[in-house]
């Protein structure tokens, strides 16, 4: 699986919500910047919980997969 993860980190406020949100811990936590690190997207199972839970918008996942893939929502 795996995909690619954009954060705009302008808009991040730094709530935590996309960190909190990855049961499968693609994400750490930047303590010095106060903003998310995709550490291991490779990981990523496309949920879209941290797209969802991102209150700025500032997510947006791309599956790594050829073809058309349908969004959850």
């Amino acid at each position: 699986m795996g995909s690619t993860i954009e954060i705009d980190m302008e808009k991040c406020k730094g709530c935590k919500s996309c960190y909190q949100a990855c049961f499968v811990d693609v994400f750490r936590w930047d303590e010095e910047e106060k903003k998310p690190i995709v550490a291991y997207p490779e990981d990523c199972v496309w949920c879209y919980y941290c797209e969802i839970a991102c209150k700025e918008d500032c997510i947006n996942v791309i599956p790594d997969v050829p073809g058309r893939v349908v969004m959850p929502y």
